[in-house]
């Protein structure tokens, strides 16, 4: 009997292992900093080229020439050496391969910490450095140690106003930021089961604020479901049967006990009810990035807010080019507008202060990402976290607002 991640990665926790991966990637911060490290190591042609991928996504369109200059240099490398390069619009790394691009029981590298974001599809997916990715380039595997599993065991349904960020950011409360440290999060029962694919890669997205090495769901019929929606109705496409593994521990969390939270300034496990911090008053709203910036998000936060008017300046950024396309075609993008928001090309935006929403001194945002550090959407500026719910119901009276009744 094993954990799902021994079973993916071929061995016992503790273990030091060579794995050959299926996917591997870096952006166009990290790739920048790869192509480096490969030139060091001498350069040439990448040993499986078809298995990478780069793509644009933190700073996108470039901000200066700098940035340009840099993005156009991995433009030309991925050309040359046959890597599939994703250019400036096409969205966000951890996004782009959620559409279509992991299966169940793969292993995905990415040169991002947030590529644990994946794990929703029963796959091991998780960041390395920059070196690490080089040496991928020259390999195709990565040596690791199996982690220890820690068992987040999930009862019940969600209620109310609820979303499964808010249920993230419990479990992110309960283990700590460090408390997961090299560990697997492996989210199992008939709680995590009701959760839709979209909410589990929420969920996983924020494993790394434990310090977990990857955060992984069993692949089932949704996981079926959404690749089929995604193109890939794979009969490879396993569905996955949890086994008594050896866990570390276990953390069992009922849905129906979640409520809307906010993580406050400037720590991810610092929660709080929605309730005891209404009122903050708030200079921005932020709705996007790898953890809720995907279609379902946009239309919830467009539910709340159509046919009226946003009183603080809200940015929205799509996660993928996919999305913003089917929040055109559905009119989620029209509500949007019309309610007063700005809309940002698919990306990272403002989420790591690089522009298109970056905080000025003292200001304050209320953001649906996975970060509130000090000084990370801006020097001076503050971060709290919440669902897209939460935020649209903030954006329309200018401070921190429960989503229940709306």
């Amino acid at each position: 009997m094993a954990t799902l991640a021994e079973r993916i990665l071929g061995g016992a926790a503790g273990t030091y292992l060579d794995r050959q991966i299926d996917t591997a990637y870096a952006h166009d911060g990290t790739g920048v900093l790869t192509l480096q490290a490969w030139e060091e190591m001498g350069g040439g042609i990448p040993a499986h080229p078809e298995q990478l991928q780069i793509l644009f996504d933190h700073i996108v369109p470039a901000n200066n020439s700098t940035t340009a200059t840099l993005q156009q240099k991995l433009r030309t490398f991925s050309r040359a050496s046959g890597i599939r390069l994703s250019d400036c619009g096409e969205g966000i790394c951890h996004q782009v391969l959620a559409e279509g691009g992991v299966l169940p029981g793969s292993v995905v590298i990415g040169a991002d910490s947030h590529t644990c974001t994946l794990g929703a599809f029963g796959a091991f997916a998780t960041g390395v450095g920059a070196t690490d990715m080089a040496a991928i380039w020259a390999s195709g595997c990565i040596w690791l140690k199996v982690p220890e599993t820690i068992r987040v065991d999930l009862t019940g349904e969600l209620t109310g106003a609820a979303e499964p960020k808010d249920l993230a950011l419990r479990y992110v409360s309960l283990l700590g930021m460090g408390g997961a440290t090299y560990r697997a999060l492996e989210f199992t029962g008939e709680g995590a089961a009701s959760i839709p694919m979209e909410g589990r890669l929420t969920m996983a997205n924020l494993a790394i604020e434990t310090g977990a090495k990857a955060g992984l769901f069993y692949a089932d019929q949704e996981t079926r479901r959404y690749l089929a929606a995604s193109g890939r109705d794979d009969d490879g496409a396993v569905t996955q049967v949890p086994e008594e593994g050896k866990y570390l521990e276990t953390l069992t969390i009922d849905l129906a006990d979640v409520e809307p939270l906010v993580a406050v300034p400037n720590r991810v496990d610092t929660v709080r009810p929605v309730t005891d911090v209404a009122g903050v008053r708030l200079d921005q709203v932020f709705l996007g990035t790898c953890t809720n910036g995907r279609y379902g998000d946009l239309a919830r936060f467009a539910a709340i807010v159509k046919g009226k008017k946003v009183t603080v300046r809200t940015v929205v950024v799509p996660a993928s080019q996919k999305v913003l396309a089917e929040a055109a075609s559905t009119g989620v993008l029209a509500d949007l507008i019309s309610a007063g928001c700005m809309i940002g090309p698919p990306g990272c935006g403002p989420c790591l202060g690089a522009h298109m929403g970056v905080l000025g001194e003292g200001e304050v945002c209320l953001s649906t990402a996975n970060r509130n550090f000090l000084n990370r959407m801006g020097v001076g500026g503050s971060i709290y976290l919440s669902s897209p719910g939460t935020a649209a119901a903030s954006a329309l009276t200018g401070e921190i607002t429960s989503p229940e009744g709306l």
